[in-house]
């Protein structure tokens, strides 16, 4: 495989993947995809306490998909690209498709059995 493909790969799972492998950062995104917030407003919003909606803040900060901008004492968070809610709903469209490949299937081997057994 091409070096610099295995490289970005590399760079993708270490920044970007490991921020999604929570679905309380995924909440997080798309709450701020709506529309920017302060940590109070996601931890209300998404039922979620405070210090937990803080720790996956800092972790989607670290990879540079949210950015923090500081009002006072408060703070108030926004995406930095709104492609990254583009990939999520991509990921989501596949996922609903297997899903209901799988069903299907199922739906077909239970009358395949139904038509066997008479």
């Amino acid at each position: 495989m091409e070096e610099k493909l295995v490289q970005e790969l590399e760079l993708l799972h270490n920044r970007v993947c490991h921020a999604l492998g929570d679905t309380k950062r995924l909440m997080i995104l798309y709450a701020l995809a709506r529309q920017p917030r302060y940590v109070s407003e996601l931890a209300e919003e998404l039922n979620i306490p405070q210090p937990t909606v803080s720790r996956h803040l800092k972790i989607l900060r670290d990879r540079c998909l949210v950015n923090a901008t500081r009002e006072g004492a408060a703070v108030y968070y926004a995406l930095t690209d709104e492609r990254i809610i583009q990939a999520l709903d991509l990921l989501r469209g596949i996922l609903r498709d297997r899903i209901t490949e799988q069903a299907q299937l199922a739906t077909f081997s239970a009358l395949d059995a139904e038509l066997e057994d008479k």
